[in-house]
């Protein structure tokens, strides 16, 4: 049953006038118009290819801030983008000729040790909250790069190094703080505007500015075990079908990651990224298998900081240079699957470009997919084409071959997760929400019937 917004605007009575001073006066944080000193570094995003221009950015620092941004995009009928970290490849964070609202000025945490509970603004990003929880010896399943903003990953579902323990970061969302699209600010958990919960995990930023969120923490750290095994190439296809038998039989403190990357002179390897989260005088044990397959031209796995561990892959996506991605689920890591992808990237364009693999199993796929809006559950691997580059001039040659590799791939997928979508991949969304799809359709259309929050990876209200 879909429920009514259920809570009161802060500013009923707000009126704007058409200069942009006027909103500056109204606005405890900062308002950017072009030719501004710092509106080129804020409208700059994770992925160097979005070059989008906003009419305005304005810079929150509270929810009061947010409900100001919305009602003056109303009034002047322009769209709106929202920047939380700024990471997402497809750029929506960002639009042009429109308002930009950028929440990265909103860093409030608050750990509750003894609830096991975090609370945190939506500009914060991984490596902020995990630094806070982690002085307690306890964390939530986040993204796999540190840099990540925790709000667009866990709007999109959000799987990471924790996920087979404790389901993605949505799962672990507790309560959150939505201004709507009619300047409203609710409350929302498993008890409160129900309908809007469910959606916000795992349905994006369709339905509101999501200004805060409260995770549940698990005790996690501060050390764990964890690292890269580095194999030659030409071992790559008996390292992958190592990783499929191997992986789905592990326990949940186990994983796994698998991924085709280039060292840092520029030679091609297949890596094992893995992590013990268990008893650490059980690591070596649980590890032994990995070793005892077959001996790796690096082996870099041992004790590591857990926050260590979440930043380990922050080094291969720096921000700014040039991305375009292609991704899917994949039930089965066949032969033949294997094999395409060898054949493709001995054709690799750039050595920044790696392919990556993580498996879904564990708890994320215990959870009923009808539970929250995230609904690609089925154990199964995810698997990235995350093409890189820095040459604006090799543009078309690194999105040609990332096109080609994907079509070869694609009649396999079963299904994408939607963080992982590009900016031309809208006709791919209802695959990344099977039978939830039309469910959130119909709380799109409660919550945001004019479509006013269309800057992203879009579910329509019903017609």
């Amino acid at each position: 049953m879909i429920t009514e917004p259920s809570s009161g605007k802060i500013a009923d009575a707000i009126t704007f006038n058409d200069d942009v001073s006027d909103l500056k006066k109204n606005i405890s944080g900062n308002v950017l118009i072009p030719g501004d000193e710092h509106y080129d570094i804020t409208r700059a995003v994770w992925n160097g290819m979005i070059d989008k221009k906003p009419a305005i950015i304005i810079q929150c620092r509270n929810n009061e801030d947010v409900v100001y941004a919305i009602l003056y995009a109303r009034k002047h009928n322009l769209n709106v983008s929202v920047r939380g970290g700024g990471h997402n490849v497809a750029g929506n964070a960002v639009c042009d000729a429109g308002v930009m609202v950028d929440l990265s000025l909103m860093k409030e945490i608050k750990v509750d040790p003894a609830q096991q509970m975090v609370t945190a603004e939506a500009g914060v990003i991984w490596s902020e909250l995990d630094e806070a929880t982690q002085h307690f010896g306890l964390a939530t399943t986040g993204g796999t790069v540190s840099e990540t903003g925790i709000a667009g990953l866990t709007l999109g579902g959000g799987i990471g190094w924790l996920m087979s323990m404790f389901g993605t970061a949505s799962d672990n969302l507790l309560s959150a703080e939505v201004v709507t699209a009619e300047g409203v600010v609710v409350h929302t958990d498993k008890h409160n505007s129900r309908d809007l919960f469910w959606a916000i995990r795992g349905g994006g930023g369709n339905f509101g500015v999501v200004t805060k969120f409260t995770f549940k923490l698990h005790k996690i750290g501060p050390m764990v075990t964890g690292g890269m095994l580095l194999y030659p190439m030409e071992m790559a296809k008996e390292v992958m079908k190592f990783y499929r038998k191997f992986v789905p039989a592990t326990p949940d403190e186990l994983v796994m990651f698998a991924g085709f990357i280039c060292t840092p002179d520029g030679i091609p390897v297949t890596a094992l990224l893995t992590a013990w989260f268990g008893p650490q005088e059980q690591a070596e044990k649980m590890l032994a298998p990995i070793r005892a397959f077959a001996t790796p031209i690096a082996d870099m796995v041992g004790p590591i900081p857990y926050t260590q561990l979440q930043k380990s892959l922050d080094a291969a996506a720096p921000k700014g240079i040039r991305r375009y991605w292609k991704s899917g689920f994949f039930s089965q890591l066949s032969d033949e699957l294997i094999d395409i992808q060898l054949h493709h990237l001995q054709t690799r364009p750039n050595p920044m470009t790696p392919v990556l693999l993580f498996y879904l199993k564990g708890e994320v796929t215990r959870i009923n997919p009808a539970e929250t809006a995230f609904y690609n559950r089925k154990q199964r691997w995810d698997l990235d084409i995350v093409t890189q580059w820095i040459d604006k001039t090799e543009d078309e040659k690194n999105i040609a071959w990332t096109r080609n590799f994907w079509k070869a791939i694609e009649p396999f997928s079963e299904g994408v997760y939607v963080n992982h979508l590009d900016r031309d991949d809208s006709e791919r969304m209802r695959s990344a929400y099977g039978e939830n799809y039309n469910q959130l359709k119909k709380i799109k259309t409660i919550f945001d019937p004019q479509n006013f929050f269309c800057m992203n990876n879009n579910i329509p209200p019903e017609e």
